[in-house]
């Protein structure tokens, strides 16, 4: 299903973005994750320690004053596997500029040999989590951010101030990160909610 996605700046207005995605309930691809993916700041191939709303809420307050993109993703999602390689290699080009970047894993317990291989083979620079098991999924997407219904991969961007400046639903291309990037890097404590 393709999506549109709207960043929520005036400096983005009008800025729409057909996507690729997997929508939740999407039947699960079974494919090594040879596509790039994230890793985490501890060993390669450690499993992503859990989070709920609770516990993302408490990671976004961390990064509060900073630029800050946030990635959804999964190894059965295959435009989250195009994607995942593109972001780590974003993340490191605008790390000297302050982009902070942490990312957030949607795949089951019976995934992780899988999740595990992925962070392994993409060595992202920043953190990984995964969703806790068992928990309202829909209540997470709203509480992440109202506009999610599920669908993946999902990008978020908060501008410094902690406030969401802007998400896309679906793979996009790497000229809209680089403009929504540059975007939150401008942005100082007054940046738009989405």
């Amino acid at each position: 299903m393709a999506r549109s996605v709207i960043l929520g700046t005036a400096a983005a207005a009008g800025l729409v973005i057909l996507s690729l995605s997997c929508a939740p309930g999407d039947v699960r691809a079974q494919t090594s994750a040879s596509k790039t993916t994230p890793a985490t700041h501890k060993s390669a191939g450690s499993t992503p320690p859990l989070i709920d709303v609770e516990g993302y809420d408490r990671i976004l307050a961390k990064y509060r004053g900073k630029p800050l993109l946030v990635t959804f993703w999964a190894t059965w999602c295959e435009p989250c596997r195009y994607e995942f390689p593109m972001i780590v290699g974003l993340a490191k080009q605008y790390a000297p500029q302050g982009l902070e970047v942490f990312g957030v894993s949607l795949d089951d317990d019976a995934d992780m040999h899988l999740v595990r291989h992925f962070l392994e083979k993409n060595q992202p620079p920043f953190p990984n989590y995964r969703q806790k098991p068992g928990i309202d999924v829909d209540a997470f997407y709203r509480g992440v951010n109202p506009d999610w219904t599920g669908t993946m991969p999902e990008t978020i961007f908060y501008n410094r101030d902690g406030r969401i400046a802007g998400h896309f639903i679906g793979g996009q291309p790497r000229d809209a990160f680089e403009q929504a990037i540059r975007m939150i890097l401008s942005s100082g404590t007054s940046g738009a909610s989405h």
